[in-house]
């Protein structure tokens, strides 16, 4: 369904230690971002896809980035453990709390997630959607 997610950051530096935090223990991996002329960007993939994609990118406009109001990117995990492993790397690297990993049944049974806010604010979700599988 999407090509890509694109958020913003001013520090790129310390979005992609964050990223790589939170996105290596769920299977994704760093792609080199050609430089088209437009601002500097990083990018995740899964191993095996070519789409889809997840961005962070200095803003175009050149402005500061800011987080969205009622914005959130959720990156599927594969077990609980990686939901777990996750939360804890991307509050290592600089994210902030915002709702602790654990069983969220009122989502659906075996629904399992966590929530942070990068370096930049910008809302994270993961989570292991045992509810489908």
């Amino acid at each position: 369904m999407f090509s890509h997610v694109t958020v913003g950051s001013n520090d790129l530096e310390q979005a992609g230690a964050f990223y790589d935090a939170i996105l290596l223990p769920l299977g994704l991996r760093r792609r080199k971002v050609t430089d088209d002329g437009g601002p500097k960007a990083l990018c995740w993939v899964a191993p095996d896809q070519i789409l889809p994609r997840f961005y962070v990118y200095q803003p175009f406009d050149r402005h500061e980035a800011s987080a969205g109001n009622g914005v959130m990117v959720a990156f599927r995990a594969p077990n609980p453990e990686s939901v777990d492993l996750a939360w804890k790397a991307g509050l290592a690297s600089g994210g902030r709390d915002e709702g602790a990993a654990g069983p969220r049944p009122h989502y659906g049974e075996g629904y399992y997630g966590a929530y942070l806010r990068d370096p930049d604010g910008n809302k994270v979700h993961i989570v292991c959607r045992g509810d489908l599988e």
